[in-house]
């Protein structure tokens, strides 16, 4: 446990270069807090306390509502975090109850790990290894996030994403990037986004252009 908080204190030290010194971490970080509140609640979570459970659970329920008052970010007891998991500012995080996290993974303020059905199910998100999340982005549904994938900022991820992916836009849609992603992950160069909408209309910009060149040379034509 303490060896994997101390791993968690270098991750973040190492990806947020707003972090000065380990003492900030454990001081103003609502995203660390949150994560280690979480860590313990799940341990105990996972006790079968028998007859007890309904009022253990209440009880943990209750110190996880505490939290989200104190940190804004909200994670089922639950959900299951690998490690490294950074929550960067974490304003606004929602994880839902049958989230599953994997290791080195990095969200940002207001996204939402969500679900979409109110059975008693697997019914949020599974992310793999190595994965950014975008600010405000929403992962919704029980649907499976690759390694190495990075969702931007906003999106809406309705489907299953492949590894070494970028998903972007509402609904979320897939961009290959060909084993790029590995290094915007690492580094987190979320300006490396690719954008699919102005590709598009650019697209569709010049095929007008075309189409107008040629109207125009059959009047041309016509008048000679």
């Amino acid at each position: 446990m303490f060896e994997q908080i101390q791993n968690e204190i270098l991750n973040i030290k190492q990806k947020d270069p707003a972090c000065k010194h380990c003492l900030s971490i454990w001081l103003y970080y609502p995203g660390f807090q949150a994560v280690l509140a979480h860590r313990l609640l799940h341990f105990l979570w996972k006790i079968d306390f028998g007859i007890l459970n309904h009022v253990t659970h209440t009880l943990i329920r209750l110190f996880q509502y505490w939290v989200k008052i104190i940190t804004n970010i909200e994670i089922h007891p639950a959900a299951k975090i690998g490690n490294n998991f950074f929550i960067d500012h974490g304003s606004g995080v929602v994880i839902g109850e049958t989230t599953e996290i994997g290791d080195n993974v990095v969200i940002y303020q207001g996204v939402t790990l969500g679900g979409v059905s109110t059975k008693n199910e697997k019914r949020h998100p599974t992310l793999g290894n190595n994965i950014v999340v975008g600010a405000g982005a929403k992962v919704l549904g029980n649907i499976t996030i690759g390694d190495y994938v990075q969702i931007g900022a906003n999106s809406v991820v309705l489907k299953d994403v492949p590894s070494h992916s970028t998903v972007v836009g509402i609904p979320g849609r897939i961009v290959r990037l060909n084993g790029e992603v590995e290094d915007i992950i690492q580094n987190l160069d979320h300006h490396k986004t690719p954008d699919f909408i102005g590709a598009s209309l650019e697209l569709l910009t010049k095929k007008i252009e075309d189409l107008e060149k040629e109207i125009q040379d059959l009047k041309n034509t016509k008048s000679s």
